[in-house]
């Protein structure tokens, strides 16, 4: 019985009841099941994951298509903009030609209106000179019967004109 003084002995028989009391137990299935659990979910995980990407991918080449839809958006907008710009300083130059003519317009006819106006205040400054000057002449030159003589003579010619 030296067999069962053994310490080699008692360890493998520990070691056959371990084994028996695990699959008794059955926890090798366990263990597969366990790991087979395990892989699906990882490869749950790994769908999900490549379904996540295609949609980042998707989403990427969405945002880059509205970024290029963007960026001709804004050349159009750029470029209508330089279009009614040019229009509006084209107008406005157009607009402050026209007004500096009218001006000018207005300006000659203003100096005309003004050489009319200093003309006719001439001729009648001129004419209230001789009407005095000949006043003097009158009044010094002609004695009272020449004076009356000259105002029948003026009535007379002042009767037949108004005839």
């Amino acid at each position: 019985m030296e067999f069962l003084s053994n310490p080699e002995t008692w360890v493998a028989v520990a070691f056959v009841i371990f084994l028996g009391v695990i699959v008794y137990l059955k926890v090798p299935g366990s263990m597969g099941k366990a790991l087979d659990d395990r892989a699906a979910k990882i490869k749950a995980d790994l769908d999900a994951a490549a379904g996540l990407k295609a949609e980042a991918e998707a989403a990427l080449a969405k945002y880059r298509e509205a970024t290029r839809n963007a960026d001709k958006e804004a050349e159009a907008i750029v470029v209508e903009a330089r279009a009614v710009a040019e229009g509006l300083a084209a107008k406005a130059e157009a607009d402050l030609a026209a007004s500096l003519a009218r001006k000018v317009e207005m300006g000659k006819a203003k100096i005309a209106q003004a050489e009319a106006n200093a003309i006719a205040e001439v001729r009648r400054i001129a004419a209230e000179v001789a009407v005095a000057a000949a006043r003097e002449i009158i009044a010094t030159r002609l004695d009272g019967a020449a004076k009356d003589r000259l105002i029948g003579e003026t009535i007379a010619s002042v009767a037949t004109r108004l005839n």
